[in-house]
């Protein structure tokens, strides 16, 4: 099923019928261990209405309440080369090939809620870089006990340049306002994603496709398990938690994106992420 938060209230989507939960407040809603049992349970009290899909297609919002985003890096053997190759000037290539290869992985904050985007939203580029791309990733929706119990879309936004000149600067080339897409929905399905599920994307400029390329999330080194337990060894996160858990897609060394591209992300089964790109 999916869950959309939306200004009209949370919009349950389970099997082509679209109901109206009875609670209000988004972190307490996803925040429940066996979310997918939890919400089967919440539907027998409730009545379809279908005329709910517009409230979708209107007032859809970003699926975060109170929840900060994490990232996990160089989780995919491309981001592995493409990590490499812009930090090799500085000396910092082979941090990459070693974290990939490590047992504990790279996490790093990435956003809080009010510098993530939803749906149709504009995500940014900084200002001082001159070489930007989107990132496109699975992201993980963990309760605050720790079990992941959904899936969305992210798009972890990156400033490959200021990465590049020094892997300290990874702060500033990930996190800032705007810098953050999750959506459209939370996917919470009854079993764990399945491994060759795709992910796809698609960059237009002028609507004129000037890239595209997908993956496989089974193409990933690290397990989700395995990321999610890593991040909550020493951190706790009262309403949960998303983890963009990093990118198998990079575009070429010498595409960076431009004020008002539109990025598509989708992946199978959970739908389709659309951002505009702006300063």
């Amino acid at each position: 099923m999916k869950i959309y938060r939306t200004t009209s209230g949370i919009v349950i989507d389970h099997d082509e019928s679209f109901f109206l939960s009875k609670e209000t407040d988004w972190d307490n809603f996803i925040n429940r261990q066996n979310l997918f049992q939890k919400i089967t349970q919440d539907l027998k009290d409730l009545k379809a209405d279908n005329d709910l899909s517009e409230a979708i297609r209107r007032n859809l919002l970003a699926p975060v309440g109170s929840q900060e985003v994490w990232a996990a890096g160089v989780t995919y053997f491309r981001s592995r080369e493409a990590r490499m190759e812009e930090a090799k000037d500085a000396g910092g290539g082979d941090f990459y090939a070693r974290v990939y290869d490590a047992d504990r992985p790279e996490l790093f904050f990435k956003a809080t809620a009010h510098r993530t985007v939803g749906h149709g939203d504009v995500v940014r580029i900084r200002k001082d870089s001159k070489w930007n791309v989107p990132e496109p990733e699975l992201t993980l929706f963990i309760s605050s006990q720790g079990t992941i119990e959904g899936y969305t879309i992210g798009n972890d936004m990156s400033s490959r340049d200021i990465e590049g000149e020094n892997p300290l600067y990874l702060p500033q080339a990930k996190s800032y306002n705007g810098s953050a897409a999750i959506g459209p929905c939370l996917y919470v399905p009854g079993s764990p994603i399945h491994p060759d599920t795709i992910i796809h994307l698609e960059i237009l400029r002028k609507a004129e496709k000037i890239f595209s390329g997908d993956v496989a999330i089974n193409r990933m080194k690290r397990k989700h398990r395995e990321l999610a337990e890593y991040l909550f060894r020493e951190t706790s996160f009262p309403h949960g938690v998303y983890l963009m858990t990093g990118t198998g897609i990079v575009p070429p060394d010498h595409f960076t994106l431009v004020v008002g591209d539109q990025i598509k992300i989708s992946i199978d089964g959970i739908g389709t992420l659309v951002n505009t790109v702006g300063q």
